[in-house]
């Protein structure tokens, strides 16, 4: 049971319900994530308006997702490990043994992919302070000073949405069973 209350379009605050009903036309149901960021309206504000920006960045939806989900599995948010994995599928078309590594935390099967993984990974690690070492090899993956800030940019909303999350207890929708994670212990 969430610890938070999981708010929905009837029950919200007044400033929220338009997220609330947004998220129920693009997913065919709302959410419990945006459910629980309602009960701020600045909260669910933030969330949907970063996740448009990340949206933008000069990285594809494969790798916004591997941001993502690296993110998610090295801050143990089960639901948003399962709500990207829908992603993942559903938007992206990505193969199974890509998503299976990022989930897995395992080496993804694209050098590149792994390069951000590995990056992001070391942001979260290092809040930021990465090695010089660290950063070359982003670099030496292809990446620029673009995508490093991208990255950041990802793991900010990937952070907000995880400990959202962690602290709610926040229940997988019966839509994202089939996608569900746990951690490994």
């Amino acid at each position: 049971m969430s610890r938070l209350t999981i708010q929905t379009p009837e029950t919200a605050p007044e400033a929220s319900k338009p997220y609330l009903e947004a998220s129920k036309a693009r997913n065919g149901f709302i959410p419990n994530l945006m459910g629980v960021l309602a009960n701020a309206p600045t909260a669910v504000e933030m969330y949907i308006k970063v996740g448009e920006i990340n949206g933008r960045t000069s990285f594809t939806l494969e790798e916004r997702e591997t941001v993502q989900i690296t993110a998610a599995t090295n801050h143990g948010c089960a639901f948003c490990v399962a709500g990207h994995t829908a992603i993942c599928y559903k938007q992206g078309k990505l193969a199974p043994e890509l998503v299976n590594a990022m989930r897995d935390q395992t080496p993804l099967p694209n050098p590149k992919l792994e390069a951000l993984a590995e990056f992001t990974r070391a942001v979260i690690r290092s809040r930021g302070a990465v090695s010089p070492a660290e950063l070359q090899a982003f670099y030496d993956a292809g990446y620029g000073e673009q995508q490093v800030l991208e990255t950041i940019l990802g793991v900010a909303l990937a952070t907000l949405c995880n400990f959202a999350n962690s602290l709610a207890g926040t229940e997988l929708n019966p839509e994202l069973a089939a996608y569900r994670w746990e951690a490994k212990a």
